[in-house]
């Protein structure tokens, strides 16, 4: 069997798996092993296939890494829709009480709204920017 081969079947071995697994990072794995496969087509020696893929592979994950990174680096945990995925819904306030606050409806549940900073408390649609404790922080749509 040629070595090309074999690179091809690790990396369609590795795709198999993210697929079981839903990790990203070995589907990049599975782009070094590709790279390899293709220095093997092109006559490399076993070890420069070895390092091509390596190369390419950890470069890949280190990529993915750094921009999933940066990604949850800007969001604070409040905003960040990966945790609260109310974030971005949209609620109907139908009045506000004179401290600031309403009663709105979301999900069969009745929930504490207040208003975003600079906001000011009108009736109508809101949409939730962001969830404090278990009150939901709503700017007008």
């Amino acid at each position: 069997m040629a070595l090309s081969t074999i690179w091809w079947l690790i990396a369609g071995g590795l795709v198999a798996t993210e697929l079981l697994t839903g990790t990203f990072y070995l589907l990049m794995l599975s782009l070094g092993a590709a790279a390899a496969a293709l220095a093997a087509h092109i006559d490399m020696s076993l070890t420069w296939q070895m390092v091509v893929g390596a190369a390419v592979g950890g470069l890949a994950v280190t990529a993915w890494h750094m921009r999933q990174t940066r990604r949850h680096e800007k969001t604070e945990a409040s905003k960040n829709t990966d945790i609260h995925l109310d974030v971005g819904e949209s609620v109907q306030v139908n009045e506000w009480d004179s401290a600031g606050f309403a009663l709105v409806k979301h999900r069969g549940a009745q929930w504490t709204a207040l208003p975003a900073p600079g906001q000011t408390p009108t009736a109508g649609a809101h949409r939730i920017v962001e969830m404090v404790g278990n009150r939901l922080v709503l700017e007008k749509i």
